[in-house]
């Protein structure tokens, strides 16, 4: 009978130069630790969500039931912008927590395609193209209610610059470099 090679079905820790039990007691830690960030983050985002919905109440009292403090349009557009800011910081967090679980424990979770974390360079891909999404929100936010002077051009071009860096990120990790 001729011998089995490594990668002949076995997996790394079966086989006595792939960590044998060692190998098999360090992964198995490993994946117990990361199971404290993957609840932790998941728990981080649900509370976000609840928040997000608490402040959607607020958002919808203030335009009509509250008759002692109206609200004014640019109030509005500016509540309405953080509270979409807020949901799309949840989704960065929700993401996160789904990412960490889909490397270290399932890669077979049925998810769409944009969620779907095969290495580290997808979960970096995919918590940058967020992060620059909930930056230029947060600008929109601030533009749109902006009133004092042109100090806003400062904050557009710290914002402009930071996604710009982060956009060259992209293009090294989607380069495989």
């Amino acid at each position: 009978m001729a011998e089995r090679e490594p990668g002949d079905g076995e997996t790394p820790a079966a086989h006595p130069t792939g960590g044998g039990a060692y190998g098999f007691f360090f992964g198995g830690f490993v994946r117990l630790v990361m199971a404290v960030p993957v609840v932790a983050i998941q728990i981080a985002a649900v509370a976000l969500i609840v928040y997000g919905a608490i402040e959607t109440w607020h958002f919808v009292d203030a335009i009509f039931f509250d008759q002692d403090h109206a609200v004014s349009h640019d109030q509005i557009l500016l509540l309405a912008i953080e509270i979409v800011d807020l949901f799309l910081l949840a989704t960065v967090v929700q993401v996160v927590s789904l990412g960490i679980y889909q490397l270290y424990f399932n890669q077979d979770l049925q998810l769409p395609a944009w969620l779907k974390i095969r290495t580290l360079d997808d979960l970096k891909s995919k918590l940058v193209g967020v992060v620059i999404t909930v930056m230029s929100v947060y600008f929109l936010g601030r533009a749109v209610t902006w009133t004092e002077g042109d100090g806003i051009i400062y904050l557009g071009v710290a914002i402009a610059a930071v996604i710009a860096a982060l956009t060259y990120f992209l293009s090294k990790i989607d380069d495989g470099h």
